[in-house]
């Protein structure tokens, strides 16, 4: 099994809060890291009809089925037992009670603001990391391309699976299940082009008039359909840096998937073989840099707070991230041989918006390096030169 580097977290925050809730993407591994981490603890399932009728009807037997705590999964199918749990935290007034798990970003956060704001903690998980990867397989590729096809959910790798035949069920027995039960969405062939049309935009400034006319829906329509896929834990919006400059700034988001995997699929990918040359090559790494560098965060039990910077001069940087108290670019490059003017929208940033520290180009080579400009690493380097910073 697989070691998530979250698990440390996790632990800690068991101890020092009643609750603590794991949420993120179906099948990124919630329910197999709590009970990895807490195998002392009771099991009830949701999903389970038995579980959830019980849950639902007396809710009263099912906690005193529980009464030294328990890991519930997929508690946004009885989001009610917040209340009940509300209540027993708080007569109790021990730490290290329940695990929750949830696969629905809205209702998981809807039902803490409501009933466990204070006395849960959040953690967010999702798929595989890089480095998760590379400590729990012993022969995982070291080439970019595979990374791309065949994304990092821990299924794909666990079983060997076929990417292109995995993310196909993936889209049609849980994203298209949980999106139903979040809104009435009455024509998924219009639901999945929209969806095949986020992907093939990923890395660019999210235009929702333009996804609304490619799909032939309203504009309001498409905000709704970005929110779910945003609420399920599909897509992600990089959100533009802001300051008080007299600068010209762009101030629309850019939108990038959690998985790679997942948007090669929607555009059409089928082999690794055709990731070499396809003209979206250099979008699907720069979102797969932006995706470990949210993991790296969550990880760490932080909001991820990335941002882009881009001004109507065409001056940009891809990512900055915030380290230490300290804002670093991050620049990112497809190209498997580096190029010093790699680090000109870095040095602009830093001259003209921002001073701080050096900063890092993220590139398809192979070799990492100090550079006087700053860091130069690999995708598979990048998290190691993050901690030496």
């Amino acid at each position: 099994m697989v070691s998530r580097i979250v698990s440390k977290e996790l632990i800690k925050l068991f101890q020092q809060f009643p609750v603590v809730t794991i949420t993120g993407p179906r099948q990124s591994g919630k329910t197999t890291l709590a009970k990895a981490t807490f195998p002392h603890l009771a099991y009830r399932n949701l999903e389970d009809p038995d579980d959830r009728l019980l849950a639902t009807e007396d809710p009263v037997a099912f906690f005193r089925s529980i009464p030294d705590g328990a890991i519930i999964d997929e508690f946004q199918r009885v989001p009610e037992l917040t209340s009940r749990i509300q209540v027993i935290v708080d007569e109790r007034r021990e730490n290290g009670q329940f695990v929750l798990t949830g696969s629905q970003q809205f209702h998981t956060s809807d039902r803490i603001a409501q009933s466990l704001a204070g006395r849960t903690a959040i953690i967010r998980l999702l798929p595989f990391s890089i480095d998760e990867l590379h400590a729990g397989f012993a022969d995982v590729p070291a080439d970019l391309d595979t990374y791309l096809y065949r994304g990092m959910y821990p299924r794909v790798w666990d079983q060997r699976l076929d990417p292109t035949i995995a993310y196909s069920a993936y889209v049609e027995t849980y994203l298209e299940r949980d999106l139903r039960q979040l809104s009435q969405i009455r024509d998924l062939t219009l639901f999945q082009r929209f969806l095949a049309l986020c992907a093939g935009r990923v890395g660019q400034i999210l235009n929702l008039s333009g996804l609304a006319d490619d799909t032939g829906i309203s504009h309001k329509t498409a905000g709704e359909w970005m929110s779910l896929l945003e609420t399920s834990f599909v897509v992600f919006r990089l959100q533009p840096y802001f300051a008080n400059i007299s600068k010209r700034l762009i101030r629309s988001p850019k939108l990038y998937f959690y998985d790679t995997g997942l948007a090669s699929w929607l555009i059409g990918i089928e082999d690794r073989g055709q990731i070499g040359t396809h003209p979206l090559r250099g979008a699907l790494f720069e979102n797969v840099v932006i995706a470990e560098l949210v993991k790296y965060r969550y990880n760490r039990v932080r909001r991820h707070n990335l941002m882009f910077f881009r001004d109507a001069k065409g001056h940009e940087v891809d990512v900055l991230m915030p380290l230490s108290g300290v804002t670093v670019p991050i620049e990112i490059k497809s190209a498997a041989t580096f190029r010093p003017d790699f680090f000109r929208g870095i040095e602009y940033f830093r001259e003209h918006i921002q001073s701080g520290p050096k900063g890092m180009v993220v590139f398809g080579g192979e070799r990492s390096e100090e550079r006087s400009a700053g860091h130069v690493c690999t995708l598979f380097t990048m998290t190691r030169t993050l901690d030496s910073l």
